[in-house]
Formats: C-alpha cells, structure tokens, sequence
C-alpha cells in the first residue's frame, strides 16, 4: 500500500467515523493567513526536493539559516526597544538593561523626531517624549549615549522619514568621541514606503524619500561599511493587520523597490545588498510564525540569485530583527501579555532570527517600567539558556507540517508579489493604494473573527475577569517641558557663540542657515546624491532636526495622502 493510500484509509475508516461521534471544536481549523489546517501532515504528500527547497544551514537558499553553526556558536543578540522622555532618562534606562545582560541597543524616537519637527514646533505639542525619546539635536544624541561605547554596542534606531538625519548625528558623537565611522555598527529602519501603506510617519512624497535612502545606502557603503543601511520593516504592517503571507509579501515586495531604485542610481547589487536587514513581526499562531520566516529567508535569497543576478553569497542571505506583536498585547489581564511574548519569542528563535526584542507586558498601557523591561528580557534570556531550543539548528526543519506551511506562504507571497510587478512595483503600488486596501482587509478579517468567537484572545472574548489588581504604569508629564527648555537653550547659546559652529562675526548668516542654505539649493537644483554629507555638514554648523527637514521640505514639500 502506498503512503497516500494509507493515509486515505486511515482517513475514511479510522478519522471520519470519529468525528462524526464526537465533533471537533469547530468545523474548520485555520491559521491567521486563512490556511485551512489538515488534521495529520505526513509523508504521502511529500514530494520536494529537500537539497533544493531547503539544502543545509548557512548555504543557499538559506531555509534552514543564515549560519552554518546558529546559536550553536552565539545567541541572536537581545536588543530590547527603549526610548521614552528625555535623551537623559532614555540614557539611564540603557545603563540599566546593559547592566541586566542586554547585547544591543534599540532606540524609539518620540513622534515629533520620527515627522522632523522640534520639540519646540506647534505640531510637536502634546507629543515630546510620549512614545519615545525627544532628539533636535546632536548634544542631545550626545546625551543619549553618554558613557556608551559606540564601537563596541551595536544600535538599531526605529527612524524612517528623517533615518539619515538621526544617522549621521550618531556618527558626529562617535567622530567627537575619537571613534571612527567605520567602527560604527547597528541599523537604521530607514524604510519609507512601509510608511505610506501602514504607518504614516511620513515627511517628503515618495520619489525624494526613496532619493534619500538610496543615497544612504551609497554613503554608507563609503564611510560606514559596518552600518545595515535599512531595515525592511513588516513589522507595522502586520501590527496594522495584514496576515502572515502579506507580511511576507509586501516586506519582500518592498525589499525589491529599494534594490531595484538602488541599481538605477549605479550601485552594483553586490556593494550594498549584504547590509540590507528586515525586520518582521512574531505573531500569535506559533507554528505559521516559524513558517513565515523560512519562507521568507528563502524567497530573498532566490530573489536576488534569479531576479537581481547577485553573485556574493552576503548578497542572498536574509539577515533580519523581530519583534513580538505589540498589536496583540491586551489591556485585559496584562500579565497574560508575558505568556503570549514567550510564545511568540520562541517561534523567532525557532524561525531562525538574528535579533529579538520582546515587549514588556504593560505595553498595552504605556511604554514599558524597568520591571517589565526586565522580565521581557530575562524571557529571552531563559529562551537561550535553559530551553535547550538553541542547540540545535533549526530544531523543526523536516517537519511534515512545517514544510508544507513554508512552502504554501511562499506560494502565495510569491502571487502577490508577481501582482505588484505588474502595477509597475511597490512605490507605484502604493501610490495607487493596493497594498493598504490589501491590509485593511486582513484587519477587517481578523477583527471579525474576534468579535464572532472564531478566534478566541483570551482575557478579551473569553475567559474575562472582572478582578483585576492594578499595577504601576510608566509615566512622565514633565518631560515635555524639560525638553522643550533645553532646546531653547541651546539654541540661545547657538546664537550668543556663532563660533563654536565654524561662524565669524558679522557674516552674513548663521552658519547653521548657510549650511542648510546649501541643501536647500542642493534639492533644489535636482541632485540625485550627496545629500549625507551635506546634512552632515549642518549638523556640524549647529543646525537643528527641524531646521534640516524645513530646507529640505522647502524644495520636496510635505506629503499629503490621497484619501
């Protein structure tokens, strides 16, 4: 008897006659992508090549990891997201996670940051230092990592619209401290198009802000070779409620734009592909999540072999940080939220990730205390130490199930992406909106699966208590203020010491003003690059965050939504 036919007997004489004694919990089992799930994977529909679709770790396609050895030979490193109030809290909060065995840093900037206002701006009011840290200026990054050894930590920092700006701020403290940029390692996000389908932390229109992350990727490659150029976020597209294959997709679908934009600006694939990253979201269903990150290492390495002709081995490697899902963090028993990061920072692990942040379980309240920053680290820490998951390299690979749900997401990530090439890409797609109608979709999806029991979140549709003891939340009112102040103040000294920042007296302008002076005419004549180097050059000159966004946004103008 062949597998098939053995499975179909056991199908029709043992299964469906028990079942139809004693019904199953519901009628159809399915994942959050919509997968209907079988009720036993095995062998009999198992007819892949397996040195093809999955081959050995460290060699491609990359299913099974980027590495030969994994976490055999280091953990993925624990790069907790911290960012709240002032330069000067954010600080203390990095000592203490350093102190606590943290292996990187991860900055969150507070909204007005991510938009290119001051904090002294009218648009900025009410919003300086609420969801994450307030940054105008270099003394301010100044602050933010004082006592921190630049070269020797590596830091992601969540910025898109103004990324290069907050980048070459970084490198200006380290340059200050005597290290120099090439010892410089970490990531900015720097991923602008996620923004107008999911986020919305836009500045300029699409085509100059895809300008300014190509031209990072060129500076970069030049004077910060260690430094991951963008960080390819399906993280807030999935937080904005897409499924698992179009988180896949579009993330993908994205990477491809920006390479493709790269290579029409000159750049050869192989001299920046290697230190493009990703960034993707950890969700509820445990065994899809670990699916999707497979699935989507070994599209992008066949995306750039096939598609984009890559000939270094660096350039196919999907390297990528993940997240647990904040979206799925309830307010209803918080301290459920430590069981649900657990799950889902083990599914990461077990997908293969590089770096993992784990929320704190108050982030459904606000931004997380130095307890739950802890016990959302130490989860990690237990991941890596004691759950033996990290022993082996990918511990799943040749599961029946596993690989047949990699290979289904890939099928279908791979649909959506071709329907976006036929659009004409990713930018012109989301110009035209299918993407965000796509997501919103998914969210109307899921959200009515919640209402109607399908989908049950526990402590939300079921199982609720009406007795819940109240906790400590974070909190901190006077930040505002304190900020704001100490941008006023320095921007009197500025103004009293011209000197300090390479003016004269009685010149005929501010040294700030005419290095920002120089990128406006810079945008306005048209330039397809070189724009670092002048932002670098007004940092220099004393030039705020917003004054260095108003030059450019002069030329560019702010973009407005079609809605």
């Amino acid at each position: 008897m062949s597998k098939q036919d053995a499975y179909n007997s056991w199908r029709s004489e043992r299964y469906e006659p028990f079942i139809a004694k004693r019904p199953e919990r519901r009628e159809r089992f399915s994942s959050s992508s919509g997968y209907q799930t079988d009720p036993l994977a095995g062998p009999w529909a198992d007819d892949r090549d397996y040195a093809e679709s999955l081959g050995f770790p460290g060699e491609f396609p990359f299913t099974r990891g980027v590495q030969p050895n994994m976490y055999r030979g280091r953990f993925w490193t624990m790069r907790q997201y911290a960012g709240f109030s002032t330069a000067r809290a954010t600080n203390e909060r990095y000592h203490f996670l350093l102190n606590s065995g943290q292996t990187g840093l991860s900055v969150a900037f507070d909204l007005p940051t991510q938009m290119g206002y001051d904090s002294t701006d009218p648009m900025a009011l009410g919003e300086v230092g609420k969801v994450g840290v307030a940054i105008d200026t270099v003394d301010d990054m100044a602050t933010l990592f004082a006592g921190i050894p630049q070269d020797r930590v590596t830091t992601s920092m969540t910025i898109n619209a103004p990324a290069t700006i907050l980048l070459l701020m970084y490198q200006v403290v380290a340059e200050k401290q005597g290290i120099e940029p090439a010892q410089l390692g970490g990531t900015i996000q720097n991923d602008i198009l996620k923004e107008y389908m999911a986020r919305g932390t836009y500045i300029f229109p699409p085509q100059p802000s895809m300008l300014l992350t190509t031209d990072c990727f060129r500076y970069c490659t030049e004077k910060l070779p260690r430094w991951n150029t963008i960080s390819i976020s399906g993280y807030h597209i999935r937080e904005a409620g897409c499924t698992a294959v179009q988180e896949v997709a579009f993330t993908l679908a994205d990477g491809i734009e920006y390479t493709q934009q790269a290579i029409n600006a000159g750049l050869d694939v192989d001299s920046f592909a290697g230190r493009l990253s990703f960034f993707f979201n950890s969700h509820n269903n445990f065994l899809e999540e670990i699916a999707k990150f497979r699935a989507a290492r070994r599209m992008w390495a066949r995306i750039m072999k096939d598609r984009f002709r890559a000939q270094d081995p660096k350039s196919m490697m999907m390297r990528f940080h993940t997240q647990t899902a904040g979206s799925m963090l309830t307010a209803q028993q918080p301290y459920n939220n430590i069981v649900r990061t657990t799950m889902q920072a083990l599914s990461a692990v077990l997908g293969g990730t590089q770096s993992l942040h784990t929320n704190g379980f108050d982030e459904a309240l606000a931004l997380p205390t130095e307890q739950s920053a802890e016990i959302a680290l130490r989860t990690q820490q237990i991941i890596a130490h004691e759950s033996g998951v990290a022993d082996t390299v990918d511990p799943l690979g040749g599961s029946w199930y596993i690989e047949d749900l990699t290979d289904r997401i890939e099928t279908e990530a791979m649909a959506y992406i071709a329907k976006i090439d036929e659009l004409g890409g990713m930018a012109a797609a989301v110009e035209r909106g299918y993407p965000q109608a796509e997501i919103q979709q998914g969210a109307y999806e899921w959200q009515r699966s919640v209402e109607t029991k399908d989908r049950v979140i526990v402590g939300v549709n079921d199982f609720r208590s009406s007795d819940e003891a109240p906790f400590e939340i974070n909190r901190d009112d006077a930040a505002e203020h304190e900020q704001r102040e100490r941008l006023e103040q320095y921007i009197a000294r500025r103004s009293a010491n011209p000197t300090q920042y390479g003016g004269g007296a009685g010149g005929d302008s501010a040294p700030w003003q005419s290095a920002c002076g120089r990128l406006h005419q810079h945008a306005a004549g048209g330039a397809k690059s070189g724009y670092l180097e002048l932002i670098r050059e007004a940092l220099l000159a004393g030039a705020t965050e917003g004054e260095i966004v108003k030059a450019l946004e002069s030329v560019w103008g702010r973009y407005q939504p079609n809605l």
